[in-house]
């Protein structure tokens, strides 16, 4: 068993990028869900499925440039089970001078930094990704 399902999602996506796969598959959660949405709204990803059964699977559709690169270059984990890291929304850090996202959990659910700053909402700040 795991303890950090966040960091296990990200090294899962990461892995799959390395070795060019269309799609991967891993257990759901509510979290990892809205997650992966917010990299389809923000266009990392090509699609999100839940895939129902005995143990609902969450799908996330991977998604690659014209010259074959992927469209994300990397993931890191900020926020971890042994160190928090909260931040109010006027020092959430601005990834790779804004062509990436950081990810915040706020009280209104999962925010891009941009997002956060938007509606002045601070939190935890769950991971960049560029």
């Amino acid at each position: 068993m795991y303890t950090d399902p966040i960091s296990d999602m990200l090294t899962r996506i990461r892995n799959a990028i390395r070795v060019h796969k269309t799609e991967l598959v891993m257990p759901y959660s509510k979290f990892k869900h809205s997650l992966a949405t917010v990299l389809l709204q923000e266009g990392f990803v090509s699609g999100v499925n839940e895939l129902p059964g005995r143990m609902k699977m969450l799908q996330v559709n991977l998604k690659y440039g014209q010259n074959g690169g992927s469209v994300i270059t990397d993931l890191k984990r900020v926020s971890s089970p042994g160190q928090r890291i909260y931040m109010p929304a006027t020092k959430i850090p601005r990834t790779n001078g804004g062509f990436g996202i950081t990810v915040v959990s706020t009280s209104k659910g999962l925010l891009t930094d941009k997002q956060a700053r938007k509606q002045k909402m601070g939190g935890e700040v769950i991971c960049q990704i560029w």
